[in-house]
C-alpha cells in the first residue's frame, strides 16, 4: 500500500513515498525534495556468505535524463559511473557502513538512481537519506537512522544545502553526516578556513540532521518491517585458549616492530604455525574436515582480535604507539624536488614508510577535462589523479582502471590544492598533477597533497601558498579517548577513526572523516583539529625547506601562454572564411596552439614564446583599423593602370590612384613605383565596404609644408 509522508524543511518540502515502487526489493522508497525525486531501493541477500568481511554496495547513479539531457559519446547512454557519481557512493557508504551489526556477513545492496534532478534540491542528500530509510524499512540490521546535509558560508552565514551559485561565492563546501547522536562522516573543501569556523560548521550540520532523524523514525515506527536479529558465530572457549597456548604471546611482541614489512612478515608466520599446529591437533582428534575449516576461521578470527587487543591496549594504556611514536609526535619527513628532469614540475613527499612522487603537467585550457553529467559544469582545468600500485605496499594483486579508493583519494588531494590554484585569468592553463604512490603505510592520500603542493610550485603553478595534510586517528577506552597524529596502517586498520586535514598556514583546505564507532563529540573534533594544525605547521617547515614559493619562471617544456582580448564582432575576421586566416598564422608560427572563446579572449600556447609573440602580433594585424588620416609604411604588392596596391600589414590592403602617386602629372605607375617597393601612403578614405583609399601625394605635401 502506497504511504506518503510529508517534512517542511527549511521551505522546501520533503516528500517520501513507499508501497509504490520496486516492492520487490527488501525496502524502497522515492524521496522528491522540490523538482528532485531519488528512488533507493536495498536488497539482502538470503544467505551468509563466508566472507571475512561485510559485502556492502553502495550505488549512487544519475540518470541524464533526470535532468533533461542526452549522454555523450558514441553510445548515447549512460556508461560507467561518473567521477561524481563514485564519490557520492563513497560518501554514503561510509556512514551507513558502520552501523550495521558486528558479525552480519549477508549482501547487501544500497540503489540510489536519480530520476528527476533539480540542481538546487542536492538530490546526493536525498540519496543518504533514502539510503537510510530504506535499510531501516526493510528490516536490516541497520543501527541508523542516519542522514546528511551540505553545509556553505557565505558572508559570515551559515548556508543549509547551498546550491551551485551559492557554492561559488562559498568560503566552505561541506557536507556532514551522522546520527542523532553523534556525527560520522565529514567530507569538506574551504578556501583556508580556520578550525573554529570549520568545527561551528560541522556542528551547523549536524543540528540539522537531528530533523532528518526523527523524520526517518516516525516513518519507520509506521511501516518498518520487523528487524532482523545476527547471530555471530565466535570462537569456543576451549578454542581459545588453544590458540592463545600455540601463540605463546608471540604476536603481541611483534606488533611492536617499526618496520611495516618485518612486521606483517612476522606475524604471518605465527600464525601460520599456529594454524598448521592446530590443524595437526585437531586431525589427530579425528574431526571432520569441515568442521576443520570452520575451527580454523574461528582460529584466525582469534589471532586477528589478539592483534587489535595489543594495538589498542599499547595506544590507551601504556601511551605507546606501534612504532614508539608519542600520541602527537610525526615520521620522519623528507622532501625533493625536480627529481624528473622533461616533466613541468615534479616532487617528492616521504613521511615514515609513504613515499608520494608528484608531477605536474600544463596543457591549453581546451585540454580541460569534460564532464558529461547532470550538474551545471561543463569542463573542469584542475585534475589530480591517484594512483596506487601493488607494490607499493609490498603485494602482487589485480591491474586495471582506477577504483573507488583511488577515485576518493585523487578527489580529495584536488579539493584541497584546488582552494589555492589561481584563476584561469591568471594562470590560463589546464593543469594536472599525477601521484604516483611508491610507497604506502598510512595517508597516502595527503602526502600526496604535500607532494602535490612542491610541484606545483616546482612548475612555476603561482598557488596562493603551500599546502599540507596529515591524517588524524583514534583509539576510543570506554570514556577515555587518544587522538593520534599520522597515523600508519596498522592505527588505521585497528582504530577507531581516520580524520584527515589538509590546509594552509592560514586554514584549512580539505577535511575527510571516516569513523568505525557509532560517532564523535564536539570535544573530540576540537582536540583532533587543534592537534591536526600543529602537525600541518611542522610538514610545511619541512617542505618550505625545499621550496617556500612558486618559480618565476615555467619550466624550458612546459608549453608559454599568452592571453589578448579582442572585439567579439572581430573573431571571424581572425578566423577568416573557412578557416583561412587561423590556419595560415598556426602555420606560420610553428603549429602554435589558438584557442578564441565567444567573450573575445584569445588564448596562445607554445613552447617557445617567440612563435607565441609572433602570432599576437598576426592577430593584431587582422584586427586593427586603419584610420583616416594616418600615415603608414606600406609594401606594394600589385600594380594596375589605375594605380597601385599597397599592403599596410598582413591582411590589408589599399589602392593608391595614379593620380595620388606624386605632385606631377604621371603616365605610367611604373614611372613612380614598382612591386616590392616600400612607400609611405596617408589614408584619405574609408568606404562603407571597407575599401581604402591611399594617396603618396599628400604624403609628399606633408614634408613640403
Amino acid at each position: 500500500m502506497k504511504k506518503v509522508f510529508k517534512k517542511d524543511f527549511y521551505g522546501t518540502e520533503l516528500i517520501v513515498e513507499t508501497g509504490h515502487l520496486a516492492k520487490q526489493a527488501t525496502g524502497a522508497c522515492l524521496v522528491r525534495y522540490g523538482d528532485t525525486a531519488v528512488l533507493s531501493a536495498s536488497t539482502i541477500g538470503k544467505e551468509p556468505t563466508n566472507l571475512n568481511f561485510f559485502p556492502l554496495l553502495v550505488i549512487y547513479q544519475e540518470k541524464l535524463y533526470s535532468a533533461g539531457k542526452i549522454p555523450g559519446g558514441f553510445l548515447r547512454r549512460e556508461g560507467r559511473p561518473t567521477e561524481h557519481e563514485t564519490l557520492i557512493s563513497r560518501a554514503i557508504d561510509r556512514p551507513l557502513r558502520p552501523l550495521f551489526g558486528e558479525g552480519f556477513r549477508n549482501e547487501v545492496q544500497v540503489i540510489n538512481t536519480v530520476l528527476s534532478s533539480d540542481p538546487n534540491k542536492t538530490p546526493e542528500m536525498m540519496a543518504m537519506l533514502g539510503s537510510s530509510l530504506s535499510l531501516l524499512i526493510g528490516g536490516l540490521p541497520f543501527n541508523g537512522p542516519v542522514a546528511g546535509v551540505m553545509v556553505g558560508l557565505i558572508d559570515g552565514e551559515f548556508i543549509l544545502n547551498p546550491t551551485p551559485e551559492q557554492l561559488i561565492e562559498s568560503e566552505i563546501d561541506l557536507i556532514v553526516a551522522g546520527t542523532k547522536d553523534a556525527i560520522n562522516m565529514v567530507e569538506a573543501g574551504a578556501k583556508e578556513v580556520d578550525e573554529d569556523v570549520m568545527l561551528d560548521a560541522i556542528m551547523f550540520g549536524h543540528d540539522k540532521i537531528k530533523e532528518l532523524v526523527a523524520f526517518q523514525e516516525e516513518i519507520v515506527k509506521e511501516i518498518g518491517k520487523e528487524r532482523i536479529e545476527v547471530e555471530r558465530k565466535i570462537a569456543s572457549e576451549s578454542l581459545r585458549k588453544e590458540v592463545e597456548k600455540l601463540e605463546a604471546g608471540r604476536i603481541t611482541k611483534a606488533v611492536s616492530n617499526a618496520d611495516k614489512l618485518e612486521r606483517q612478515n612476522k606475524i604471518e608466520d605465527i600464525e601460520k604455525e599456529v594454524i598448521e599446529k592446530l590443524e595437526a591437533k585437531l586431525l589427530a582428534d579425528d574431526m571432520d574436515k569441515d568442521d576443520i575449516k570452520e575451527q580454523v576461521g574461528f582460529a584466525k578470527q582469534v589471532l586477528e582480535e589478539i592483534q587489535v587487543k595489543e594495538v589498542r591496549r599499547l595506544i590507551a594504556q601504556d601511551k605507546i604507539r606501534p612504532d614508539g611514536r608519542k600520541s602527537d609526535e610525526l615520521r620522519d619527513l623528507e622532501s625533493e624536488i625536480d627529481v624528473l628532469n622533461r616533466t613541468h614540475g615534479s616532487a617528492l613527499f616521504t613521511r615514515g614508510q609513504t613515499q608520494a612522487l608528484a608531477t605536474v603537467t600544463l596543457g591549453a585550457l581546451r585540454e580541460a577535462q569534460i564532464i558529461d553529467d547532470i550538474s551545471v559544469d561543463e569542463d573542469k582545468r584542475f585534475m589530480l589523479h591517484y594512483n596506487f600500485p601493488q607494490y607499493s605496499v609490498g603485494s602482487t594483486g589485480r591491474y586495471g582502471g582506477p577504483g573507488r579508493r583511488e577515485i576518493g583519494h585523487g578527489a580529495l588531494g584536488e579539493r584541497a590544492l584546488l582552494q589555492v590554484l589561481p584563476n584561469e585569468d591568471e594562470f590560463p592553463y589546464a593543469v594536472r598533477v599525477v601521484s604516483e604512490i611508491l610507497e604506502s603505510n598510512g595517508s597516502s592520500s595527503q602526502a600526496t597533497i604535500c607532494a602535490g603542493s612542491m610541484a606545483l610550485m616546482a612548475a612555476g603553478v603561482p598557488i596562493k601558498a603551500p599546502v599540507a595534510g596529515i591524517a588524524m586517528g583514534l583509539i576510543m577506552d570506554e570514556d577515555k579517548y587518544t587522538v593520534l597524529t599520522d597515523i600508519q596502517g596498522l592505527e588505521d586498520h585497528y582504530g577507531d577513526m581516520d580524520f584527515k586535514v589538509a590546509g594552509t598556514e592560514a586554514g584549512i583546505c580539505s577535511l575527510q572523516m571516516d569513523i568505525k564507532i557509532s560517532g564523535i563529540t564536539k570535544e573530540i573534533f576540537k582536540k583532533s583539529l587543534a592537534q591536526a594544525k600543529a602537525a600541518r605547521l611542522k610538514i610545511l617547515a619541512n617542505m618550505n625547506e625545499t621550496i617556500s614559493s612558486p618559480r618565476e619562471e615555467l619550466s624550458e617544456f612546459a608549453p608559454k601562454v599568452k592571453i589578448m582580448h579582442i572585439a567579439p564582432d572581430k573573431i571571424r575576421d581572425v578566423i577568416g572564411a573557412g578557416g583561412k586566416n587561423i590556419t595560415s598564422i598556426i602555420e606560420q608560427c610553428n603549429d602554435v596552439k589558438i584557442d578564441i572563446e565567444q567573450d573575445g579572449r584569445v588564448i596562445l600556447m607554445h613552447e617557445e614564446s617567440f612563435f607565441v609573440n609572433k602570432a599576437m602580433k598576426l592577430i593584431e594585424d587582422i584586427i586593427r583599423d586603419v584610420e583616416v588620416g594616418e600615415k603608414y609604411l606600406g609594401k606594394v604588392k600589385r600594380i594596375e593602370k589605375f594605380g597601385a596596391f599597397v599592403e599596410l600589414w598582413p591582411g590589408q590592403e589599399g589602392l593608391v590612384h595614379i593620380s595620388k602617386l606624386d605632385n606631377k602629372h604621371i603616365k605610367n605607375v611604373e614611372d613612380v613605383v614598382k612591386v616590392g617597393d616600400t612607400i609611405e601612403v596617408k589614408v584619405i578614405k574609408v568606404d562603407d565596404r571597407g575599401r581604402v583609399d591611399l594617396s603618396r601625394k599628400a604624403v609628399l605635401n606633408d614634408i613640403k609644408k
